[in-house]
């Protein structure tokens, strides 16, 4: 290009490029870029005097030469396909006619904060500092797959539409599958109409999506499966319609959660199967409006209040070390009962062991008799007796104590009707002193005899109620040996 073919506006820019120096066309430091297409010529710059001052322009001894402008409005096409472009570019507020393309290129730094865009088509790129993309206004599709980022990728605060294209259709507003960043993304307060696809991913920091906005009604709103993040991914205050899928994914730190709000009506609300998590936190989320899947994954710490899960969950295969806040075993175990597939006897367990490990036996004793409950409804009608008898007389061998209960109940019955009227002797004048409360123990306990069973005979109803205590003498002793030998088990 002839330097004579420039515009006053272009010869600014021009001139301030091998100095590094920047050039301003914002009437105020507070203007907006979305007006763009108004600008005049006065802060017009053609998108080929930019490509040719980026990929060869000159440089002055001494000076490090690089793009530095606000404001202006860019006409045609910035094409850096393919390009080596070893000077940082920042173009803020600007507006841009055409959508910037950077496939395959190798850049030293980007930054576009404040700008507006139709789109950005950047896959493969391979930038060597930082891409700043903070309070973007982009109505098109945003092509980072398969990026490599040196420093971070910044998106506080943008806003990605999909494209109004017919070659755009259906596509993901925002692509960052297969990306590699080296730090961090922060893309808090970040609202994407449409899917933010991230899956394969790996970032050796952190991932940033508080109070970001993903909306994407009856679809995915956020694709990563198989992300892999160095330390956290961060979602405080997150607001996502559609699913949230992290199939896969490998977060060593926190998957922070707290106040979110995931919506997906007539599906999967979140989908975090198959995970390695170090702690999962769901505080003080409103209640999950659809369903939550997190089978098979693995879990150090849980924090989840009962309100937060939806009436159909997935769980089959979840462990967990920890369960927070601590709460009641009977306010956790309703969570079990929602399982899509039923009964699930790992659950329990799972359940009964995050319980241990904080000390509570008596939680996990709780839930363990939840389980061999919810079991005896999975049983034919015809063997469910023997452990109803187990669990109204024991508690399957957990409430031992309740044994102890019924067995003084029946003594002081038979205390009382043998005591108003005593039974007659077998054998009078060799008859022992009637007792009625060791004549009572006599009956209920088969393996006590203090002699007083085989000297006295009852009659009428009386009779009936001997046989009676006997017959519940050996039904508690059965039962009890059976709770005892299940405890011996478990220990």
């Amino acid at each position: 290009m002839e330097i004579t073919d420039l515009t006053p506006a272009e010869r600014r820019v021009w001139d301030a490029f091998p100095r590094g120096e920047g050039v301003d066309f914002r009437e105020g430091p507070d203007e907006s870029s979305e007006d763009g297409a108004s600008w005049g010529p006065e802060r017009t710059v053609r998108a080929e005097v930019l490509r040719t001052l980026l990929v060869g322009g000159p440089s002055e001894h001494g000076r490090v030469p690089g793009l530095k402008l606000y404001g202006a409005r860019i006409s045609g096409k910035l094409d850096l396909k393919y390009a080596v472009v070893d000077h940082p570019i920042r173009m803020r507020s600007c507006w841009f006619e055409r959508k910037p393309m950077m496939y395959g290129a190798q850049l030293r730094a980007v930054v576009l904060g404040d700008s507006t865009l139709p789109g950005l088509t950047a896959a493969t790129v391979r930038v060597d500092v930082v891409l700043r993309l903070s309070r973007c206004t982009i109505d098109g599709p945003v092509r980072l797959a398969g990026a490599r980022i040196n420093g971070g990728l910044f998106l506080q605060g943008a806003v990605i539409r999909p494209g109004s294209l017919p070659d755009e259709a259906g596509e993901p507003p925002l692509q960052l599958n297969h990306a590699e960043i080296s730090t961090d993304i922060i893309a808090d307060r970040l609202t994407v109409h449409g899917q933010l696809r991230i899956n394969g991913a790996t970032i050796a920091g952190q991932l940033n999506l508080d109070r970001a906005r993903l909306i994407n009604p009856g679809g995915i709103a956020l694709h990563a499966e198989t992300l892999s993040v160095g330390t956290d991914l961060r979602g405080s205050r997150l607001e996502a319609e559609g699913m949230v899928n992290l199939t896969g994914a490998r977060i060593p730190g926190q998957l922070y959660l707290a106040r979110a709000r995931m919506a997906n009506p007539d599906g999967v609300a979140l989908r975090a199967s198959s995970c390695s998590i170090g702690e999962f936190w769901l505080r003080k989320c409103p209640p999950v409006d659809g369903i939550v899947n997190l089978r098979r994954s693995q879990l150090d710490m849980l924090y989840a209040e009962p309100g937060t899960w939806p009436p159909v969950v997935r769980t089959e295969g979840l462990s967990y070390r920890v369960l927070h806040p601590h709460l009641p075993a009977e306010e956790r175990l309703p969570l079990l009962e929602r399982e899509e597939n039923g009964y699930l006897p790992y659950s329990y367990e799972q359940l009964a062991a995050a319980y241990r490990t904080v000390g509570d036996e008596a939680g996990a004793r709780t839930v363990q008799l939840a389980k061999l409950r919810r079991h005896r409804h999975t049983l034919p009608r015809h063997t469910r007796l023997w452990g109803l008898l187990q669990d109204v007389t024991v508690g399957y061998g957990f409430r031992p104590l309740r044994a102890a209960g019924w067995l003084l109940l029946l003594v002081l019955t038979g205390w009382i009707a043998y005591g108003l009227h005593h039974p007659r002797p077998l054998k009078p004048g060799e008859a022992p002193d009637f007792n009625p409360v060791f004549y009572t123990i006599d009956l209920l306990l088969p393996i006590i005899g203090f002699g007083q069973e085989e000297a006295f005979a009852p009659s009428g109803w009386y009779q009936w109620l001997s046989y009676l205590l006997i017959v519940t003498g050996w039904i508690l002793a059965t039962t009890t040996a059976a709770g005892v030998s299940r405890s011996l088990q478990r220990q």
